[in-house]
């Protein structure tokens, strides 16, 4: 996708001002290319000066040339500082009340307010399942906000204007509309406005799957190799899953994407994945050589880290990097002040990022751009869950499995403006990125089910953040997650190894590999207790009739009674 974009390559538009353009080669050079770009192109750039009145016009090639230039002129103009410990890398500051998603601002734009959203019941809360605004309040927001807006001063060396931020999606025209934010999910259009949002709708008219998922590889000892795709909340672990290191001997995982996959099924049945990015976008703090070894590896060069602390020797630093200061080191911290440990306030923003190309992962899959996709076996979701659910689950079957990524429940993070640690319901980890009617959504998925012929990867749950009543992790995590991958490939290959809960199929006590992890209880990571379930049952059951309401397939309602009873008879 971003290969796509931004190949008008210096074509200068028939427009009244701006007259200048920035290094763009000669007019006469300019004018022949742009006459070459399709109407559509002209158009929507010549609206668009007209609109903005930039002072000065620039459509770019994507050259390295170009690159190193608008390098070099954000240098100058104190939006990137370089970091010279490493090669081509830069460090990002942005205004401290523009760091992460806008949910609260973010809309779809559609004629009818239930195509965009479920309707409310009366009385019911604030809608969680997304925004709606009409057409009419769609166009006055607009031209409130973008007349002119390029001749507007800069306050600040980040231009934001956080009071009046909008991040509209008009799906019917296919149409992002961002004003106000430069944080990376608010203005990199092409990710989650265009290849979730908008994508998620294309999806739906023409049959097939964009989801909020990574991709991996997974090979067992023997060689065979099995693809799963993966949902996860922000700032849940997705990018140290896509990248892991397996603690597990014999085992190897190549990565295809760390979040968003566009899935559809080939001529033989089988589900195939693609990652329509060229790169990462992931958090920076909790990544060291211990948990994301080669996360770490991929952002040595040709990086762009945005919030996060750095060193008087030209490095970076963040909570958790595990990598000692050498002594004389000085540490600056995101907000751009001194700062030495043991400071009450962070060195580095929680939602701070790095943003590197894909290709520098030193596991990227062989396959990780072949535009056929690669075939999916297994589907997991999860979220942050520190009681009750336990580390792995199977669902029954796929519509059993439609309702368990409906439920998913995380506790908040830093990734959007939500505060605090409590639970979000986040059904399939897309609430923030629905592009249409979540109901329509769900029931989207049940009709992928259906499709004749279709061979439908098996679905599962898992939960790598239960704690112990000290508030301690009771599960590893990191490379020690690919003993549950290595359970979840042996049910893929019909092995007999789960038992039935209410919830659904849990390893048995022989199944999940143990070994060499002393104090880690079976018990521990498998609790499915009663009160729990009563209690979780009731809260959905709260949550689908507030915020779905009629348009919950009844599919979904059926799996939630038949859990009711299971635990029942527990």
């Amino acid at each position: 996708m971003q290969k796509v974009i931004g190949r008008l390559g210096g074509c200068v538009p028939r427009v009244p001002p701006p007259a200048a353009f920035q290094r763009g080669g000669s007019r006469r050079k300019a004018g022949k290319r742009w006459g070459l770009c399709p109407p559509p192109a002209r158009q929507f750039v010549e609206e668009g000066v007209r609109l903005c009145r930039p002072r000065a016009l620039r459509l770019c090639d994507g050259s390295p040339a170009e690159g190193a230039a608008l390098l070099s002129q954000l240098q100058a103009e104190g939006v990137l500082h370089p970091l010279p410990k490493y090669d081509n890398c830069w460090l990002a500051r942005t205004d401290p009340r523009d760091v992460a998603r806008v949910e609260s601002r973010t809309v779809l734009v559609t004629e009818r307010e239930r195509d965009a959203i479920p309707p409310k019941p009366p009385g019911g809360g604030p809608q969680q399942l997304g925004n709606w605004m009409s057409p009419p309040a769609f166009e006055q927001a607009v031209q409130e906000r973008f007349p002119g807006c390029m001749e507007e001063p800069l306050v600040s060396q980040w231009p934001c204007d956080p009071a009046r931020t909008l991040v509209a999606h008009l799906p019917d025209q296919r149409r992002i509309v961002s004003f106000g934010s430069g944080y990376g999910g608010n203005s990199l259009l092409g990710k989650k406005c265009f290849a979730l949002r908008i994508a998620s709708r294309l999806a739906r008219d023409e049959g097939w799957l964009a989801e909020h998922m990574l991709i991996l590889g997974v090979t067992d000892p023997a060689g065979k190799k099995r693809y799963v795709a993966a949902a996860f909340p922000s700032a849940c672990g997705k990018t140290n899953l896509a990248m892991m290191t397996p603690a597990l001997p014999g085992w190897r995982v190549h990565c295809v994407g760390d979040d968003i996959a566009w899935m559809k099924f080939d001529a033989e049945g089988r589900l195939r994945a693609i990652n329509p990015e060229s790169g990462f976008f992931g958090v920076a703090p909790g990544t060291s050589m211990r948990t994301n070894p080669n996360a770490m590896l991929t952002v040595r060069a040709n990086t762009i880290f945005t919030n996060v602390g750095c060193t008087s020797d030209g490095g970076v630093y963040w909570e958790g990097i595990d990598q000692p200061v050498r002594p004389g080191t000085t540490l600056t911290s995101w907000l751009g002040q001194p700062w030495t440990p043991g400071d009450p306030q962070p060195c580095a923003h929680p939602n701070s990022r790095f943003c590197a190309p894909a290709n520098q992962c030193p596991i990227m899959d062989p396959a990780w751009e072949d535009p056929e996709g690669v075939p999916i076996d297994a589907i997991i979701f999860g979220g942050r869950r520190p009681e009750g659910v336990p580390l792995v689950y199977e669902a029954f079957n796929w519509r059993h499995g439609v309702f368990v990524g409906s439920a998913m429940r995380s506790e908040a993070t830093a990734a959007a403006e939500h505060t605090g640690r409590r639970l979000m319901h986040d059904p399939f980890a897309m609430r923030p990125f629905f592009g249409y009617n979540a109901g329509q959504y769900l029931a989207h998925w049940l009709a992928v089910g259906e499709r004749e012929g279709a061979r439908l990867p098996r679905i599962f749950h898992v939960n790598w953040f239960l704690r112990d009543g000290a508030g301690r992790f009771v599960w590893p995590g990191f490379g020690h997650n690919a003993r549950v991958l290595a359970w979840i490939c042996s049910r893929v290959a019909g092995e007999d190894n789960a038992k039935t809960t209410p919830v659904g199929l849990v390893p048995r006590e022989d199944a999940l590999d143990l070994d060499g992890l002393p104090g880690v209880s079976y018990a521990d990571l498998f609790p499915v207790s009663r009160p729990f379930w009563e209690k979780e049952a009731r809260e959905l059951r709260r949550y689908y009739e507030e915020n779905f309401g009629e348009d919950l397939p009844k599919e979904v309602m059926g799996e939630l009674s038949a859990l009711e009873e299971r635990v029942k008879k527990m």
